[in-house]
């Protein structure tokens, strides 16, 4: 039944954020969009709201309820920067906006990026096992602690390697390649001058 509900939660995202933009961009609900884009967290509590019932009915503890903790805490990690990626793209295509820029490859914006990325996983990594924790004591303690002890390895791990690959941007900057011409960290097109050029 969980991982039922975890599909049914990540439809319920994409039909939110869907709504929320169309609604914004192409019908000028500015009101309605707000609220629809604003209950996208509504989405990852009820998730976890029902994961918690289930172990309370009596459920066996089992990775499902970790994953859904996980997915909870990559949403609220993550869910942010996926929105605004997505509200970007949705205005370019539908509403006339900017293209949206690729992210950054070189230089400082580079190590910016990969920081933010690090970030990113950090908080989605902590929420998740601050959740996970919660959960064990609703699934008869230590008896099942087992269950979940692979996923503290395992978002550790990635913590871990997120962190030494932004230090290693930090200390090591990417360079472009000789006579690339750069902006904010992004290769200029071919045939597009930058600010100044004559």
């Amino acid at each position: 039944m969980i991982v039922t509900l975890i599909l049914a939660a990540e439809v319920a995202f994409w039909v939110l954020l869907a709504l929320g933009l169309a609604t914004r961009y192409l019908l000028r609900w500015r009101t309605v969009s707000t609220v629809l884009l604003v209950g996208l967290p509504a989405v990852d509590l009820t998730l976890f709201a029902l994961t918690v019932l289930d172990l309370r009915g009596g459920a066996t503890a089992s990775w499902t309820h970790a994953l859904a903790a996980g997915y909870a805490g990559f949403s609220i990690g993550y869910g942010p920067s996926l929105v605004r990626w997505a509200d970007r793209h949705f205005q370019y295509r539908f509403a006339g906006g900017p293209r949206p820029l690729p992210s950054p490859k070189y230089g400082p914006e580079r190590t910016r990026h990969e920081w933010q990325i690090c970030g990113r996983t950090v908080v989605s990594a902590g929420i998740t096992l601050a959740l996970i924790t919660a959960l064990v004591p609703l699934s008869d303690g230590a008896a099942h602690f087992g269950d979940f002890t692979g996923w503290y390895l395992r978002l550790g791990l990635a913590s871990v390697i997120n962190v030494i690959v932004a230090a290693c941007y930090s200390i090591w900057p990417k360079e472009p390649p000789a006579g690339a011409l750069v902006e904010d960290g992004r290769p200029v097109p071919a045939g597009r001058r930058l600010p100044g050029d004559s």
